[in-house]
């Protein structure tokens, strides 16, 4: 059984694909590695897009011994005899750490010396952001790099790799693909280089002429990058925030879907939409708010997977709705003339013990008295939408020039 993920591992900076940003020519960080000079570095990005990898290939490329751990079983006993090992000689190695986030203070704390003095070189690599959980000490002697997700197009030069080479040792009976099956290696890998050699390997120790039906016994539908890892959690969630504001309907609920396929819950995706409702509609259409809180209520009680139906429902009425964030910005611009220490003093015609206050109501609903110290304007209506007949409303029976 040939393993791809290890026979076309990368071992230098050439053979990485699609990370251009860190492995190409002219990018900083290979600029750093070849000099020898690269510091401390974190790593975040998608699984299988080659955190481990590049790692590997740094090591190599500043001819470092290379120690590979994982925050979940490190032991500070092991480190402690590295740093033994190497502490009267000249020579330095690279301790990897995957899932970085998850390292203790107590752990960090060990690294910490050693970072201090450069006797080692620590390389961090995790799904989620690893800044968020390290210490500022350890933070301020770090960089940070980011691993993107694997384009389609590197993925399918990977795959003609991959081919290329299963033919060796198999000239008689080398693997061979059907388009379709080539491309839905390739689609349904969401970027996941590792992912896709996987299926690759495991359809081709069950047949060497790969087609779409085999593929798709072996992965019925296609990976998600989920929405549980930080990132991915509110990049999606602002993308559809985003996608919605901009009116566009079929964008708004192809990022829904991919939340709700994500396993985001029906409450967290409703209470966005509200928010969104009162941020960006507002008064173009005061019903936004009013559906957008029932469809929170809604999903509360009923849950998946119907509550995506009601989701979809608020998605695209939102999306259909005249767009107005004048009370975003009112109460915005009031809050940071507070801010700026503008106090006025209350009227003494509208305080509680008031001094002849006139009564709207008196006066057929709208009656001119003074109701600030000095004049201020923060509100700025919209001519869109219900918000315009508001407008029209006010500037018919209050001067607001």
């Amino acid at each position: 059984m040939r393993d791809f993920t290890l026979s076309l591992r990368p071992k230098n900076f050439d053979e990485i694909v699609g990370q251009e940003h860190l492995a190409g020519a002219n990018a900083p960080l290979r600029i750093l590695c070849e000099k020898g000079v690269l510091g401390h570095s974190f790593f975040y990005g998608p699984a299988g897009c080659g955190k481990t990898t590049i790692a590997r290939v740094i090591a190599k490329s500043m001819q470092l011994p290379f120690y590979e751990f994982n925050a979940t079983s490190i032991k500070i006993e092991n480190l402690r005899k590295i740093f033994d090992q190497y502490k009267n000689t000249l020579e330095k190695p690279l301790i990897f750490i995957d899932e970085v986030h998850r390292l203790a203070k107590n752990q960090q704390e060990v690294l910490l010396p050693v970072m201090e003095n450069n006797s080692i070189l620590v390389i961090g690599a995790s799904t989620e952001n690893p800044f968020f959980s390290l210490t500022s000490a350890i933070r301020s002697r770090s960089m940070l790099f980011e691993i993107k997700h694997i384009t389609n197009d590197a993925l399918k030069n990977l795959l003609n790799l991959a081919c290329k080479s299963s033919s060796a040792g198999y000239e008689k009976n080398e693997i061979t693909l059907d388009e379709d099956a080539k491309e839905y290696l390739v689609a349904s890998s969401g970027g996941d280089a590792r992912a896709m050699l996987k299926l690759l390997e495991f359809a081709s120790n069950i047949s060497r002429h790969v087609t779409l039906e085999l593929l798709k016994s072996l992965r019925p539908s296609a990976l998600s990058a989920g929405s549980s890892e930080a990132g991915v959690h509110y990049d999606l969630a602002s993308a559809m925030i985003k996608s919605i504001r901009g009116s566009d309907m079929d964008a708004g609920i192809y990022y829904l879907a991919r939340l709700i396929d994500g396993g985001e819950s029906a409450e967290f995706i409703a209470r966005r939409l509200v928010i969104l409702a009162s941020e960006d509609i507002g008064n173009a259409n005061p019903q936004a708010l009013t559906l957008c809180t029932s469809a929170m209520t809604s999903v509360s009680k009923i849950g998946y997977p119907e509550a995506r139906i009601i989701l979809a429902q608020a998605v695209i009425y939102l999306c259909a709705s005249p767009k107005s964030n004048s009370a975003y910005l009112a109460i915005n611009a009031a809050l940071q003339a507070v801010n700026d220490g503008i106090m006025l003093e209350i009227p003494k015609n509208i305080t509680n013990n008031h001094q002849n206050y006139l009564y709207p109501h008196d006066f057929g609903g709208y009656v001119k008295q003074k109701y600030l110290s000095k004049l201020l304007k923060f509100v700025e209506l919209k001519s869109i939408g219900y918000e315009k007949k508001m407008k029209e409303w006010i500037d018919l029976v209050f001067d607001r020039s």
